[in-house]
């Protein structure tokens, strides 16, 4: 009995709210097919930089002296920049000093699509010295340029790529701007001393 009612009373139901739609200008309608259910498309997950190692000018009894540091991002020139003015690790402070000071914040670095890169420091920042800009230009230049990764199969067996042309172009096209608070300085990477051959 219970469910000749319950049956019943869905029916009532259903009828009502067809009244009701065709009332309000809702015309019947028998199921509509809409195409294909969604899906979500899954991208591959971008590939993840390969470490680079590049090259930090610091200054070893006054001269200028590359020591290279891996960074995760090559293209990242700011993140280059900023290791610079972190100064020589405890391994590099056994030769190497700096003349760039320690910033409270990161600097602000920009490359146009030509060979300068410019440096915006954080207020309060002193003129730079001779050798801090040339520390700066030095690094910027060598760390600037396009880098060459490895082919996987090169990497296994140890061979040496070729770097592309445009990877071994001279550092001395680039230059630096730093833009401190109320001064500027420029300096060009014509000076600075060839990276040491492998």
């Amino acid at each position: 009995m219970k469910g000749a009612r319950g049956t019943a009373l869905s029916a009532g139901l259903a009828a009502a709210l067809t009244l009701m739609l065709t009332a309000c200008g809702v015309p019947p309608s028998d199921v509509i097919e809409a195409g294909e259910p969604a899906s979500v498309v899954r991208h591959p997950s971008p590939t993840p930089s390969v470490p680079v190692v590049v090259s930090l000018y610091f200054l070893d009894d006054g001269a200028l002296t590359a020591y290279p540091r891996t960074v995760g991002d090559p293209s990242d020139l700011g993140s280059v920049v900023a290791q610079l003015f972190g100064g020589p690790t405890t391994g590099e402070a056994v030769t190497a000093t700096t003349e760039l000071p320690r910033l409270t914040d990161a600097p602000d670095v920009t490359a146009d699509s030509g060979n300068l890169v410019s440096i915006k420091l954080p207020q309060g920042v002193a003129r730079l010295s001779r050798p801090a800009m040339l520390q700066l230009a030095c690094t910027v230049a060598h760390a600037s340029g396009p880098f060459t990764v490895l082919p996987a199969d090169a990497q296994r067996s140890g061979a040496p790529a070729t770097p592309p042309v445009d990877a071994q172009r001279s550092p001395a096209d680039t230059s630096v701007q730093v833009l401190g608070s109320g001064w500027t300085m420029t300096q060009s990477a014509d000076s600075c001393p060839d990276l040491p051959q492998p």
